[in-house]
């Protein structure tokens, strides 16, 4: 508890006593090791600023009992070198705690010897994540790990679209540890690294240079550089020789390298002029204008660049000013007075007598619990790591004159911060990232053997120019015009895929996968999209629909029995009609029968009038008179219904009859299978295994190369050595059948695929631009010219020609609600004047009142107009208005 309560204490850093209890009266040294690179440009910062920390943290507590005593060691930039320095340190110097060492590659076995010795060790500039695991818990990295950054470097790549980058990395475990992280980080943005350059740390000029060439040739313009100061430097020196400092290239510097953009010599810096860099962002602060003030002052180097007077601190010294300041805190807090030195020998530096510190685990406690604001910021180790901090981007545009452009924002995207930025060459646009034609060279773009159906598909002229283009095949035409809406030249040549004897190479398949072996850059063709494919190489989106069907022969449907003049009509079209013929010579005759003679008489001659009148309207050769205008409006109406029914029969049985009804022989697959049918397939063509898939035996497959090799396979037929179908994709087979258009038709489903489209390398940055212009290019319209001469004849339906009541039931709508109103109009005429006489028999039974309904009905009607020419007998009259008398209802007279 009393331990809680001083490292509660040491937090509060503006008390001017002491903070820990129980200390002594005077001031005792503590010794610390410093192992550095002295002849390198980051060894000497750090040492500079360990030792101007050192004196402000004392100013700033002069109360403090504990004073640290810096005992300084070169490494000789070796591992040997810094492990022998660790060993005198521990052994000879008998030092509690150890800063450095500066290298990745030297904090490894340090890091095991504080590991024994129980002796804490903190870097503030080896940041390899590998050396934050758990099996070496007494080493601190007072630093950013070099895996942190990854995620700014990515959000750059994503808000300038660059797809690909070439890593280029010192051969060391400062460069190589951090390559995992920043391709993850890539690839989590959808960019790809194709290829990396990897220099050794002595690689001489010449080396460096010959690498660098190798790229030259690649499409890829974006390089990611990963080193740390000297070696960077040279790198870029060189990239200038090699002419990879001009317009169209992008390079960026992790942090190691960005932090020391400000110690190069103005040479260097002028030849980078448009490189970007990324870097842990250095808040500004009173402390920071102060220690800027006395760096200034004091720091002179040779190692890292003749004008380092104008230098700002970087950042490894603003590390190793907090590291101090921590470790110092963290003495304070601990104490010295029961500090014991390793039970070793001081003359020995041997391994196996390392001795063990007892003040080192609760002094490495004291360190990661320490908190406080420092140069960087809040000064909090996470998992014995320096707390991720915030990333800015910087931009040299020449000597000494080094811009911020942006930040990365808490949701990790790239904000720009600048009105403008410069590039490589002085270009004021980003590049792109990548050339098409990289080295001067045309894309070497193979197609296959032109024969067959591609034969059928040339000589096409560009509506676009009205230009023929001779001997260019669809896809070739296509690519041409997709090439064209391209804001840049992609300078191309067409390599066909052929044998000696001018034949095919191989099929599709093996014709992309050259693509894949890096022989040709592209293959422009009727190449079909295919999953498999895609695991090798990048299509564009497609240019074509495709889709695989099939064509079969057909026959001459047309019937040759007696009855084919039932045909023209459906049989509910003829149930439908007949009834409303018999309808409607009801409906007339009951309008009629009450006052025209025609219809009147026995009831077999009324009957027959019925349906003589009824048919014969289906001839117009009705004879009888009509009286009543109800009845004349009905017979008009259906007379109308009639013209359009004969006509319509006539034009469909003269089709029939004369007419061609062609059918597929067959209709289905799977009739294809049952019958074990032979079956065609273009040649070198995917629909194999497409059809091996679906069921048709390998045995049964035969190939075919051209539209009459189709012809004459379907026209033998699978008995005679042919085929019974032939299954290809869709743009042949109409080109087929518009050749063909009598002989065969395509019947069945269609196999959809991913339609055709053109093949690039896997990750290649041209297919997102390519495709963009094939989609300006089908928008246009002008892909469907390409086809328009190409029609397939389409199976006819074997019920075309046969009417049905479906389209014509607004007709039989129309005459059904015409006679039916006209009878209902009738009715209500007759029974309205006889109300009174039919009301007073409502006491009699139904059958009763029916009956003399019916009675009254059978009477002629005096009042009509047509029997009023001729004078009526009186007692006829007399008898009449007598029909239906008070005091009998049932006499009466039925007039025949």
């Amino acid at each position: 508890m009393r331990d809680q309560k001083k490292l509660l204490l040491c937090l509060l850093f503006h008390l001017s006593i002491p903070p820990c209890l129980g200390k002594l009266n005077s001031s005792t040294t503590f010794r610390v090791g410093v192992i550095l690179d002295m002849a390198s440009c980051v060894g000497q910062i750090s040492w500079k600023s360990f030792s101007i920390a050192k004196n402000d943290f004392y100013a700033t507590y002069p109360n403090y009992t504990t004073r640290l005593v810096l005992v300084n060691k070169d490494s000789k930039d070796d591992v040997l070198g810094a492990a022998s320095a660790a060993l005198h340190l521990l052994g000879q110097e008998q030092v509690q705690a150890i800063l450095g060492p500066q290298r990745s590659s030297q904090a490894k076995f340090i890091a095991e010897l504080g590991n024994k010795a129980r002796v804490p060790v903190i870097s503030s500039s080896a940041r390899s994540p590998s050396l934050s695991s758990a099996q070496i818990p007494y080493f601190v990295q007072a630093a950013l790990s070099t895996s942190s950054q990854a995620r700014a470097i990515a959000a750059l790549f994503s808000a300038y679209n660059w797809r690909e980058a070439i890593v280029v990395y010192e051969d060391t475990d400062f460069g190589s540890s951090a390559i995992p992280y920043l391709v993850d980080a890539l690839q989590g943005v959808g960019a790809q690294v194709p290829y990396r350059i990897v220099i050794p740390h002595s690689a001489s000029d010449d080396q460096i240079v010959r690498e660098l060439n190798q790229t030259t040739y690649m499409q890829t313009r974006v390089f990611l550089v990963h080193m740390t100061f000297d070696i960077g430097s040279r790198l870029f020196s060189n990239a200038a020789k090699a002419g990879m400092m001009r317009e169209g290239y992008v390079w960026i510097a992790t942090d190691a390298l960005t932090s020391l953009f400000g110690y190069m010599d103005e040479p260097v810096l002028n030849l980078m002029r448009g490189v970007l860099g990324v870097k842990p962002h250095i808040p500004s602060t009173k402390r920071l204008g102060a220690f800027e003030g006395k760096w200034k002052m004091s720091f002179r180097s040779r190692s890292c660049s003749d004008n380092v007077d104008a230098a700002d601190p970087s950042l490894f010294a603003v590390w190793a000013y907090d590291a101090i300041w921590a470790l110092a805190t963290a003495v304070e807090c601990v104490g010295v007075s029961n500090q014991q030195p390793p039970p070793t020998n001081a003359s020995s530096i041997s391994l196996d007598k390392l001795g063990s510190s007892l003040i080192g685990p609760k002094l490495l406690r004291s360190i990661l619990k320490t908190r406080f604001d420092g140069l960087f910021g809040k000064f909090n180790l996470v998992d014995r790591q320096l707390e991720t901090a915030r990333f800015e981007f910087v931009n040299v545009l020449g000597s000494n004159n080094i811009t911020r452009i942006g930040f990365l924002t808490h949701v990790n995207k790239f904000k720009n911060t600048s009105s403008e930025v410069v590039w490589p060459g002085g270009l004021k646009r980003a590049p792109k990232g990548w050339e098409a034609a990289p080295g001067g060279r045309k894309l070497r773009i193979g197609v296959p053997v032109i024969h067959g159906f591609r034969d059928v598909l040339k000589n096409y002229t560009d509506p676009g120019t009205n230009k023929a283009s001779p001997d260019i095949e669809v896809s070739q035409a296509v690519f041409q015009s997709v090439l064209a809406r391209l804001d840049y030249s992609v300078p191309y040549e067409y390599v066909v895929y052929e044998n000696k004897s001018h034949m095919s190479n191989g099929t599709y398949n093996e014709l992309i996968y050259q693509v894949y072996l890096k022989v040709f850059d592209a293959v422009v063709a009727d190449t079909t999209i295919l999953a498999d494919r895609s695991q090798y190489v990048d299509f564009t989106i497609p240019y074509m629909d495709a889709g695989v069907s099939m064509v079969v022969p057909i026959t001459d449907g047309r019937s040759k029995s007696a009855l084919t003049f039932l045909k023209p009509r459906s049989p509910g079209l003829w149930a439908v009609s007949g009834a409303f013929v018999v309808f409607t010579g009801f409906v007339v005759w009951v309008i009629e029968h009450r006052i025209n003679n025609e219809f009147r008489g026995l009831p077999q001659h009324q009957l027959g009038v019925v349906f003589y009148f009824a048919f014969s309207t289906l001839v117009n050769a009705h004879r009888q008179r009509l009286v009543s205008n109800l009845s004349r409006l009905v017979v008009i109406i259906w007379l109308f219904v009639v013209l359009i029914l004969q006509s319509s029969y006539t034009a469909s049985l003269t089709s029939m009859l004369t007419v061609q009804q062609l059918e597929p022989t067959v209709t289905s697959i799977d009739q294809l299978i049952k019958k074990n049918d032979s079956v065609g397939y273009p040649t070198d063509s995917f629909v194999r295994d497409l059809l091996i898939r679906k069921g048709i035996d390998e045995s049964r497959l035969k190939a075919y190369n051209s539209p009459e090799e189709y012809a004459e396979a379907l026209s033998k037929g699978s008995v005679n050595g042919g085929v019974a179908a032939i299954f290809d994709e869709m743009p042949y087979l109409r080109v087929f059948l518009s050749m063909y258009c009598d002989k065969f038709a395509m019947v069945g489903p269609t196999y959809r695929s991913g339609g055709f489209g053109f093949v690039f390398p896997k990750g290649s940055p041209i297919v997102p631009d390519v495709s963009r212009a094939i989609l300006n290019v089908t928008e246009e319209g002008w892909m469907q010219s390409l086809y328009d001469n190409h029609t397939a004849c389409a199976v006819r339906d074997k019920e075309s020609n046969s009417l049905n009541f479906g389209r014509f039931r607004g007709l039989f709508l129309l005459t059904g609600v015409t006679s039916t109103m006209a009878l209902i109009i009738f009715v209500v005429g007759f029974l309205y004047p006889h109300r009174h006489a039919f009301s007073a028999l409502h006491r009699g039974s139904f059958a009763r009142r029916f009956h003399d309904i019916v009675k009254e009905f059978d009477q002629k009607d005096p009042s009509s107009h047509a029997f009023r020419k001729a004078e009526p007998p009186r007692e006829l009259v007399r008898r009449s208005s007598r029909v239906y008398p008070e005091s009998n209802m049932t006499s009466g007279v039925q007039d025949m």
